[in-house]
């Protein structure tokens, strides 16, 4: 690979996983050029890879929609025309390939998606970012994953404990429903590939790493939770990027069929 083609990809990589305009909402909009600066490109370029995204997205939602019973739960789902389903979460949800992104394309006409989610968050980053920006969107639903940055680990030490991120999770959610009277639906964080996890050179460097155990751990307590729960964490074997953390488009399709299975039978 050359360095122009490990450029490309690093480029592809941020673009895909980091959107700038979500962190400066207090700058007012950015326009296009601003943010294809940001990642070293051209306006042109820049909305050229959006568009392949998104097209990329329309293909896995399509080929969702041809495997069998898919149609039917789709039909099942509750989101009807009209009302507005918004999601919160870090990297998995930010993802441009997402599970979410794939969803809003399985939806029907009418429904609109929001996508709130801001890589690396923790569930107390939710809190100060994503919950004052869903007050503004008046969801009729919210789809929420968090809990997997709150889990990470450095030199073996975790940064937030369980009680925190329950404590955390359970004031997201009170707080909005009190503000918006949105329905809810959760979201557990996905598994990692432990083995990628621990041979990736970027997180060995800097020490982090992350435990399916701390993971289940946030699984469970949602799963005991009274609202409607998406497990994912069996869905995703197997559909990992080399890091072992973050989906590979074929994982983010896993989701959304969880998603589809939970919420549409």
């Amino acid at each position: 690979m050359t360095t122009t083609d490990r450029n490309t990809a690093q480029a592809q990589r941020l673009l895909r996983f980091h959107q700038p305009e979500k962190l400066l909402r207090h700058l007012g909009p950015l326009d296009e050029p601003v943010l294809a600066a940001l990642f070293g490109t051209d306006a042109g370029d820049y909305r050229g890879r959006l568009e392949e995204f998104e097209e990329r997205n329309r293909e896995a939602a399509a080929t969702l929609s041809a495997e069998p019973d898919t149609a039917a739960r789709i039909a099942a789902l509750p989101f009807r025309p009209g009302e507005h389903v918004v999601a919160l979460g870090e990297s998995t949800t930010a993802d441009r390939l997402s599970w979410f992104e794939i969803l809003r394309h399985l939806l029907p006409k009418g429904v609109r998606c929001t996508n709130l989610a801001v890589s690396g968050s923790t569930t107390a980053q939710a809190l100060t970012q994503q919950l004052p920006a869903l007050g503004f969107q008046r969801p009729d639903w919210v789809l929420c994953m968090l809990g997997a940055n709150d889990v990470q680990r450095i030199d073996g030490v975790p940064l937030v404990g369980r009680a925190e991120t329950c404590r955390n999770l359970i004031a997201l959610h009170d707080l909005a429903v009190a503000r918006t009277g949105a329905r809810w639906v959760w979201l557990t964080p996905t598994h990692t590939d432990p083995d990628l996890v621990d041979g990736y050179e970027h997180f060995r460097r800097a020490g982090l790493s992350w435990s399916d155990a701390d993971l289940d751990a946030v699984a469970d307590f949602l799963l005991a939770r009274p609202e409607p729960v998406v497990d994912t964490r069996r869905a995703v074997r197997g559909h990992h990027e080399a890091d072992g953390l973050h989906l590979t488009p074929s994982g983010q399709s896993a989701v959304t069929a969880a998603l589809l299975e939970t919420l549409g039978p």
